[in-house]
């Protein structure tokens, strides 16, 4: 497998397995299956070379595949990584302090959730993922990766585009031309610009189909091979200008990255400049070389603007893979405090707040470690630090998705140590799937209070539904109310509010919080009005308030919980849910049937598919109905297709009967379809 390196220009990858001779055609799975060869039934992340492929053999677990010879209707595993959620609208509140800004500076981050290669299409049985939460200050996510040794380009997998178009983020896949130190070659940027008999680009027309397919955003394009010429940097900038036009028509975005200059050369610039503005002019935004500095960056912004373009479609490249919140950042050169933002920044590998823990980190470390990257030292926004670290929550404005009823949250990170429903564990394995993902609050943790500030964080001991809750843990001697979401929720007569709680610790006294405008300034208190909502003692165990919200009329812009003790208590959310209308069960999906099965040593791995219930669906659900009748959670997905591994016979049973059902907004769930496998 890839290991990720740090380096002085850009953090790419080690090859494994790279050379110049003849290609080698790995055998297709059909192929495999003829000759009796063991078929892999586990989809991964889609991944590719332009076209030649490396010499030798793939390394274990890696299959070399041609973009050029790609067909949506041969890929088997195209219904497992075809991301179904829309790209949500989004509006921005008024800011939660008075340093963070709107329509300047924005955020955009490059993730590399898993190797390149070996990349599960559906989530996987661990919790100890990268589960981002932190959606509400970020513009762009480029779903980073690639290497010589397995594949240079890459298509995101669903559970990360559905989780991030949930909350409006865009998504884009990365084509890496890896630098000649880490395997690259230049056959390669060749084959990628190499045009048809009749001018044409192939590959460009290639990675927007496979956009369209996979229903991602776009493109981020990094050609980092030196020894190209001046006739190779201007097919590079034709086949940019093709790939931008073929994109905009299919409602994509493409982000070029500072490295090939139009003379064809490989020359980081940390700037915008006459080197490299051509591919700026052709493409939607660029990144910024890690290379600038207060100076370039200031030209930089100033060229975009005569350019005709704005100064914060310029991305400056932050490193923070190695330190994380402890990284060396001129930040004054970026994001000033004193007058406007210079450019926008783009945060390369965020994912260190998981990476940096020890071993047998647990859910809510990481959540802890990535709280205090996102929010600041504070973890209150609306309370920022001054330090060396500037938190995304203190320069750029929060945004969010929470327009429309219904909406409900289970405060569901999507990633989780059990599977709850109903406050039962259904599953009592570890997980992940960031499609299963909810709306959270995206203002982690603002807390009001005259008094001792309250603990606030997800906690995974416990959940109403999915991995997690959220958690209240203090000593109090003042109320305190929390703020979840900001919203923009049309409220009427018929317009219910409902609560799944209860109090771990203490006795609790609770009130919905609900405020009908914004506050007047930047950094001003949330006028909240509040509605009882019960007094809880610990060991009632879970009970839901049904609160009517008859005397507020207008719109919600925002809502929270104000909590009152006396000491030492813990109250725990478990679900929160607006309608205006009764909930109703979805109409159920259609067909479900094993499309593949496969033994091994450690049981039978199952493909599913079905067909897609109609109206709408926020995911489906699939179960294993057990010998005496029990049923447990096998997994979700938003798409209509799942994979399960390593499933064995049970009490005895000669066969295996599963169900899936489609979940909607509320949580509702639709009456069950079953099929059965015989072992």
């Amino acid at each position: 497998m890839p290991q990720y390196l740090s380096g002085p220009t850009r953090r790419a990858v080690v090859l494994a397995g790279a050379g110049t001779a003849a290609a080698v055609v790995v055998p297709s799975v059909a192929a495999r299956a003829a000759e009796g060869g063991p078929v892999d039934l586990q989809p991964y992340a889609s991944y590719w070379y332009p076209d030649s492929l490396p010499s030798g053999t793939p390394g274990t677990g890696v299959t070399w595949r041609s973009l050029k010879e790609w067909r949506a209707e041969d890929d088997r595993d195209l219904a497992f990584n075809r991301a179904t959620v829309p790209l949500a609208r989004r509006f921005t509140p008024v800011a939660v302090n008075r340093t963070a800004r709107a329509g300047q500076a924005r955020i955009q981050a490059l993730v590399s959730f898993e190797h390149t290669a070996g990349n599960p299409s559906q989530g996987a049985a661990t919790a100890d993922y990268y589960a981002l939460t932190h959606w509400a200050y970020l513009d762009e996510l480029v779903f980073w990766g690639g290497s010589a040794g397995e594949g240079l380009i890459l298509a995101p997998n669903a559970p990360i585009v559905d989780a991030a178009h949930r909350n409006g983020v865009p998504v884009l896949g990365t084509v890496f031309l890896p630098p000649t130190a880490w395997g690259g070659e230049l056959r390669w940027t060749r084959d990628l610009v190499r045009r048809d008999s009749l001018g044409r680009f192939p590959l460009a027309a290639k990675l927007v189909e496979v956009a369209v397919a996979h229903s991602f955003d776009g493109w981020f394009v990094n050609a980092e091979t030196d020894g190209g010429d001046a006739a190779l940097g201007a097919d590079m900038l034709a086949f940019v200008r093709d790939l931008k036009a073929r994109s905009e028509a299919a409602g994509l975005r493409i982000t070029w990255y500072d490295a090939m200059t139009v003379g064809g050369s490989v020359g980081w610039q940390g700037a915008l400049n006459d080197r490299n503005q051509d591919f700026f002019r052709s493409a939607d935004s660029m990144f910024v070389d890690f290379r600038w500095s207060a100076e370039t960056l200031a030209s930089s912004g100033g060229l975009a603007g005569r350019l005709g373009r704005g100064r914060y479609e310029l991305w400056a490249g932050v490193d923070v893979e190695a330190h994380g919140w402890d990284s060396s950042v001129d930040w004054d050169a970026i994001v000033p405090r004193d007058r406007a933002h210079t450019v926008s920044y783009g945060l390369y590998r965020p994912e260190w707040t998981r990476n940096h823990l020890p071993a047998g980190r647990t859910p809510a470390q990481f959540h802890a470690a990535d709280d205090r990257f996102w929010t600041g030292r504070s973890l209150d926004p609306a309370q920022p630090d001054v330090d060396g670290w500037r938190a995304p929550a203190t320069v750029v404005a929060d945004r969010s998705t929470v327009d429309r009823l219904p909406f409900a949250t289970t405060f569901n990170t999507g990633h989780g140590l059990r599977w709850y429903e109903g406050g039962k564990v259904t599953s009592a394995a570890e997980w992940n799937h960031l499609g299963l993902q909810d709306r959270l609050p995206g203002r982690r943790w603002v807390v009001r209070t005259g008094g001792r500030r309250p603990d606030v964080a997800f906690d995974f001991a416990d959940a109403w539904r999915g991995g997690s809750s959220l958690l209240v843990d203090g000593d109090f001697d003042a109320p305190a109310t929390v703020e979840l979401h900001a919203t923009r929720l049309p409220l009427s007569r018929s317009t219910v509010v409902e609560l799944t709680h209860r109090a771990d610790e203490g006795t609790v006294t609770v009130e919905l919080a609900v405020a009908l405008r914004e506050p007047a300034e930047p950094g001003d208190p949330v006028p909240y009005t509040c509605i009882p909502a019960g007094r809880l003692r610990a060991g009632a165990g879970w009970t839901t308030a049904t609160l009517r919200l008859n005397s507020l009329s207008g719109t919600a812009r925002s809502l929270g919980v104000r909590l009152t003790a006396e000491g030492r208590a813990k109250w725990r959310l478990g679900a929160l849910a607006v309608r205006d209308t009764a909930a109703t069960r979805p109409a159920a999906p259609t067909r479900l049937r094993v499309t593949g099965s496969e033994n091994g040593a450690e049981g039978t791995s199952l493909r599913f598919a079905w067909g897609r219930a109609p109206g709408a669906v926020r995911h489906y659900e699939l179960h294993r109905v057990l010998p005496g009748g029990s049923r447990r959670f096998l997994g979700g997905t938003c798409g209509n297709a799942f994979f399960v591994p390593a499933l064995k016979p049970e009490g005895g049973e000669r066969s295996a009967r599963f169900e899936i059902r489609a979940v909607n907004e509320l949580y509702a769930a639709s009456a069950t379809v079953s099929t059965v496998h015989h072992w």
